[in-house]
């Protein structure tokens, strides 16, 4: 099947499904494999140093000649500001910005031809990203992994696409071709996928991590601000529970963030560090349609049959 949207052109991309920029899981390999495979890669570089970012993006180049973006927090201006030459002049076609509009960066990245994106959690934020100049935005619901709002994404995404003309990305618990054909049916252009992703042999995620996507479902995740400070939907387990019974001690991000990586619970890349009892492993309410672990090539190939078996049957049920 060849799913092809006009968000596909301006990315120059052949395929309308995005990797989102998940922080120590989106890296180098795992980027590489969905550009290749015809999606848009994108690099989670979110607190990594500048000479990791150019590192990482070096060994992107080394895998594909593909576009690729890199995802970083606008809610940390300072890593956005010295970053951002490294990510125009290393190569990469596409900055993607998370909590917040990375607005003194958009002229200097349009300078250089990289197109901006922002992640948004509300209408009103999507309607500040395109004022500000951004090339699309993705609607992201709460029933996200990570960092996210408080709509859900069935609500989100239409009301975006009305407010905006800028193209939408749809995100939130879309982990198969259902879900991406229920955000083309929404109006988005294509899809922002992060958790289905973390269970594929390229993501730079520990195996606990990649055993827990699978061996959960829907009721296992919980919003919480006790890693980061800002609200972030993970895998419930006893850290979160005990912080939750009295959130009131967790501080502002990102004091949060500096206390928990202190403490060791933000680790989730590495197998030594990886304790499912305590760390932080950032999943979306889509857990419990994922059963397995594949390359990514795979995975591309899966979604864009199960995208036409389902577009395929709803334009004979149109017809009948």
């Amino acid at each position: 099947m060849t799913l092809r949207t006009p968000i596909c052109d301006l990315f120059d991309i052949e395929v309308p499904i995005f990797l989102a920029g998940m922080g120590q899981v989106a890296f180098a390999d795992l980027c590489a494999a969905v550009s290749e495979a015809g999606g848009f890669g994108t690099l989670g570089m979110a607190g990594s140093s500048k000479d990791a970012i150019r590192d990482e993006m070096r060994r992107v180049r080394q895998k594909t000649d593909k576009p690729f973006g890199v995802d970083l927090l606008a809610a940390l201006p300072e890593q956005v500001l010295e970053a951002i030459d490294i990510i125009i002049d290393e190569g990469a076609s596409a900055f993607i910005a998370g909590l917040g509009v990375p607005g003194p960066v958009i002229e200097r990245c349009h300078r250089k031809n990289v197109k901006v994106m922002v992640v948004c959690g509300k209408v009103e934020h999507a309607r500040r990203a395109e004022e500000a100049g951004c090339d699309g935005v993705v609607a992201q619901g709460t029933e996200a992994g990570g960092h996210t709002g408080r709509i859900a994404t069935m609500a989100l995404v239409p009301q975006t696409v009305d407010a905006v003309t800028i193209p939408v990305l749809a995100a939130g618990s879309i982990v198969d071709g259902r879900g991406i054909a229920a955000a083309l049916a929404f109006g988005a252009q294509g899809v922002w996928m992060g958790t289905r992703f973390i269970a594929t042999d390229e993501a730079r995620a520990a195996h606990a991590f990649k055993d827990k996507i699978i061996a959960s479902d829907g009721a296992d995740t919980t919003i919480t601000r006790c890693y980061s400070g800002k609200p972030m939907r993970v895998v419930t387990n006893p850290f979160v529970e005990e912080w939750e019974r009295d959130p009131s001690r967790i501080k502002p991000f990102p004091q949060q963030l500096v206390d928990s990586a202190s403490a060791g619970v933000m680790a989730y890349a590495h197998d030594a560090h990886t304790d499912a009892e305590r760390t932080c492993m950032p999943a979306g309410q889509g857990i419990g349609g994922i059963a397995d672990i594949v390359p990514v090539r795979e995975l591309m190939a899966r979604l864009l049959a199960e995208t036409d078996q389902v577009l395929g049957r709803l334009g004979r049920l149109a017809s009948a």
